[in-house]
């Protein structure tokens, strides 16, 4: 239904044929019509088409109650609002109206006392949908009177009415959510004695408060999302709530590089100076995925406490940022990112990221880089040969040119401000490395020629074929066995104290 500024008064509305809905048939009946236009909705979640938004859309044609359970960071909360733009663009309410009572079925004494004295005259208002839509973090200090409501003595005093009369509660959010989405996210957070008082609410339609039972049939759809490790951790959803929930529907990260890349690519914030004098390459979103990946398995971060998709949005951000750094303090117009701006990334996957025992000895640092050395190592096998494999086959080794000019006491030195022609120099002094390039990847621009280079050097560090020292703002390549460089990373050099950590 759309808004009819004509119509102001309820024998207008009477007369022009509205039909009213509660908000589970109007999310229904709107879901109807969009499936049979064939429109995805949900505009802006990758990954959930084939898995959450069939089993959503299930669960709103069958007008349920909706528990989203999922890890951080997978767009739990991003679902439920979007849910809004299933409702009708505007419904009429009583003008003045607390509650936002339907003109046809007002449920409080306001309403029901305006229609009785003003009757067809009474005067009519329209809600918007984007007004329909309420959200609570539940907290450990949550009451029941921020949810529900509280006598208001105050009220009671000034109007000289009993605290049993309706007209002296002061309406919590739930109430006032009447007629639209009410969210509560991280549900197991909310003490049980608070869960305890939706079980009324979600079944029987009543609400008690301060010992006064009063019977307001809510119209509400309710959405809750939650961490399934919270039931074992730092609460849990009590059962019979639990089971008045109708549909539970379980949320995931983002199950390949590409589907993860282009939610990043959608959800990073870039000023149009960033868009257009830094590139990105293909290979760099790819790294900045696969760190993610890394986490997720790695055996030094909770595995129950997930890794977040803000984790590879906040790097994206930061690399490109280090990269614009870098092109401002040297003057120049345009740059691209380089693979020793991860080293601007440690922030963002520090803070990211909850660490078990064994990574909190190493430190969040150390395990920060020790991802992004196993992301290049990951991808590296996607662009060249296995330096392993390649070190033991009986044909030429692809590697051998590079590998023996540092064994013949070369090194090399990148830093995350050097430029751009000190760091083409730099790349070009090693024996053997363009011309490795060139024969596995023949057809790339200078630029990516000059990124893959490099990622050809610290793939060959992660595999063992040559040392990399840590600098304060680099790294130092130099032979494995007789560096000249002892620049391994320890305690010291990854101190959280330092200012780049």
């Amino acid at each position: 239904m759309n808004k009819n500024t004509d119509i102001k008064t309820l024998g207008e509305l009477k007369r022009s044929g509205y039909q009213t809905r509660s908000v589970k048939e109007e999310l229904r009946q709107n879901l109807i019509l969009q499936l049979k236009k064939k429109e995805g909705g949900f505009e802006g979640i990758i990954g959930f088409e084939d898995t959450v938004i069939p089993d959503l859309q299930t669960a709103i044609l069958s007008r349920h109650n909706i528990l989203l359970l999922g890890l951080r960071g997978q767009a739990k909360t991003r679902i439920a609002r979007l849910m809004v733009n299933l409702l009708d663009e505007y419904v009429p309410y009583i003008a003045d109206s607390e509650l936002y009572d339907d003109p046809f079925n007002p449920i409080s004494w306001f309403g029901r006392n305006e229609i009785a004295a003003k009757g067809d005259d009474t005067p009519i208002a329209w809600l918007h949908r984007s007004e329909r839509y309420t959200e609570k973090l539940a907290t450990p200090d949550v009451t029941v009177a921020d949810l529900i409501g509280d006598v208001d003595p105050i009220k009671a005093a000034t109007m000289k009415l009993h605290y049993s009369d309706e007209r002296v509660i002061h309406f919590g959010l739930i109430p006032r959510a009447h007629r639209g989405i009410f969210v509560i996210n991280e549900l197991p957070d909310l003490q049980a004695r608070i869960q305890v008082a939706l079980f009324n609410i979600l079944q029987e339609e009543d609400i008690q408060i301060r010992g006064f039972k009063l019977r307001l049939p809510l119209d509400i759809q309710f959405v809750f999302t939650a961490n399934p490790e919270d039931y074992t951790n730092r609460g849990s959803i009590v059962t019979p709530l639990k089971d008045r929930i109708e549909s539970q529907i379980l949320t995931h990260y983002p199950r390949s590089i590409e589907v993860s890349c282009k939610i990043t690519q959608q959800e990073a914030i870039l000023s149009p100076e960033q868009k257009g004098t830094i590139e990105a390459d293909g290979l760099i979103k790819d790294l900045v995925e696969q760190i993610a990946f890394e986490a997720r398995n790695s055996e030094y971060i909770d595995k129950k406490s997930g890794v977040s998709a803000r984790l590879t949005i906040s790097a994206y951000e930061n690399l490109i940022s280090n990269a614009e750094r870098r092109m401002i303090l040297n003057g120049e117009s345009s740059t691209f990112v380089r693979i020793t701006d991860f080293l601007g990334v440690i922030p963002a996957v520090t803070g990211k990221i909850e660490l078990v025992y064994e990574g909190e000895l190493e430190g969040p640092a150390k395990v920060a880089n020790m991802l992004i050395g196993k992301a290049v190592k990951s991808l590296m096998l996607q662009f060249f040969p296995d330096p392993e494999k390649a070190k033991k086959s009986k044909a030429p080794n692809p590697y051998a040119e590079i590998v023996n000019w540092f064994s013949d006491s070369n090194t090399v030195l990148l830093d995350d401000s050097l430029p751009f022609d000190q760091y083409k120099k730099s790349l070009n002094s090693v024996s053997g490395l363009k011309e490795l390039v060139k024969k596995f990847h023949p057809n790339l621009s200078a630029n990516q020629q000059l990124l893959l280079m490099e990622f050809v050097l610290h793939g060959l560090a992660e595999f063992s074929q040559l040392n990399k020292g840590f600098l304060d703002n680099g790294f130092a390549f130099s032979d494995m066995f007789n560096s000249l460089f002892n620049l391994e990373p320890d305690e010291d050099d990854l101190d959280m104290d330092d200012d780049r950590f």
